[in-house]
């Protein structure tokens, strides 16, 4: 009978030290996995076997990555579905690896099809991205990794992690639903190419919130097939701003319902901004902007049916349908004196455009910025600088 109670005594103690002391909820840390932890060992295999066991609990488990620590990891894929709602704590740094480590589209770090995940902590993902803008610059490297990849993944929150120096876009949403991000500050260099801070495609019902986002691109980009993006209480720049687009260049485009709030620029290309290529085909309409403030921005507003990068894009007729944006109250500065471009194309005109408390002055200059308008319908309330005419109804 001793010997039961000795036998018992050691299943409760082994049970009770498995368990965090959020009760039942079990806390899989890598290092238990064999990790290393010094910023030089390959930790893949032990950071998959981690997230193995941790999917596999049934009872919310926690994935820990603790902190003081580098752990190098390289095309890591955490596949789901898992059986419960899971939490990876990153307190640690994670690192990828200082050299070109692959020729094709890839992602550092991928989450698929894994819903209910929170993805919080103080921790930091780095790309180690110089070498890959020196490669790119160099045009030897068209196919670069971006830094961290969620697709399908439901009711999905990222909080208070560091993002920085990614090869290309530093965080990509795809196929996702009821996504949360929130205080996430993400950093690059502003002559880094392509390094998107956020990118939301295919995807319905994200918010972002509360974020510090400085890049060589657009802060935030919204691409097609996207309904009900907010952007709010966060700060953009540098960077090339938030972005609705490209649109229709090879599908038909689909976004709806997107809303800026309550965000600062500072030293952007753009504030807010609708781009589309000509010829495009699809539909973009229900837009807010609002309670912003811009700062030497260089075109706090635009909407561009003739996006072409490279400038030597062919005339075409058509173009994605542009309606239903709303431009309220926008303060600040612009370093270009054209301060407001809504370039409309000729077949698609852009309808229901409002804007309503617009002050923007020419930053170092007396004289007020102007605006361009071509092919836009829509109204004014209130205040408007620089002046706005609208083309004449059709």
């Amino acid at each position: 009978m001793a010997a039961v109670r000795r036998a018992s005594l050691l299943l409760f103690v082994l049970v009770v030290a498995v368990r965090s002391v959020e009760g039942n909820q079990r806390i899989y840390n890598v290092f238990n996995f064999r990790a290393a932890g010094d910023g030089k060992t390959d930790d893949t295999q032990a950071f998959l076997a981690t997230w193995q066991a941790a999917c596999s609990d049934g009872n919310r488990p926690v994935m820990a990555i603790p902190g003081g620590r580098a752990f190098l990891l390289s095309q890591v894929s955490f596949q789901g579905p898992c059986k419960s709602p899971i939490t990876i704590k990153l307190d640690g740094k994670i690192v990828a690896p200082n050299y070109i480590w692959t020729k094709e589209s890839a992602n550092l770090l991928t989450f698929h099809a894994v819903d209910y995940l929170t993805l919080d902590g103080n921790g930091q993902i780095d790309g180690q991205g110089a070498i890959w803008w020196d490669c790119f610059n160099r045009k030897r490297c068209y196919d670069r990794p971006i830094l961290l990849a969620f697709a399908w993944c439901n009711h999905l929150t990222v909080r208070r992690i560091h993002l920085t120096n990614s090869a290309d876009k530093h965080m990509t949403l795809f196929q996702c639903s009821q996504a949360i991000v929130d205080d996430v500050s993400i950093t690059a260099p502003a002559d880094s190419p392509n390094t998107d801070g956020i990118t939301v495609a295919y995807s319905n019902n994200t918010y972002i919130s509360n974020c510090a986002i400085q890049t060589g691109d657009d802060c935030v980009s919204v691409l097609s097939h996207t309904k009900n993006v907010t952007v709010t209480h966060s700060r953009c720049g540098p960077g090339h701003g938030v972005s609705v687009g490209s649109l229709g260049k090879s599908e038909t485009a689909v976004v709806e319902q997107i809303t800026v709030s309550n965000c600062s620029f500072v030293g952007t290309m753009t504030g807010v901004r609708i781009k589309s290529w000509q010829g495009g085909k699809g539909y973009a309409k229900g837009f807010l902007f609002e309670n912003l403030n811009m700062t030497e921005v260089q075109y706090p507003i635009v909407i561009d049916q003739f996006y072409c990068p490279q400038g030597n894009c062919p005339t075409k007729c058509g173009g994605v349908a542009i309606s239903d944006a709303k431009f309220i109250n926008i303060q600040g500065t612009s370093s270009e004196k054209e301060a407001i471009r809504l370039l409309c194309s000729q077949s698609v005109h852009c309808q229901g455009i409002y804007m309503s408390n617009i002050n923007i002055s020419w930053v170092n200059h007396t004289s007020p910025p102007n605006a361009t308008i071509w092919n836009a319908h829509g109204t004014t309330g209130g205040m408007v600088v620089p002046r706005i005419q609208f083309s004449n109804s059709l």
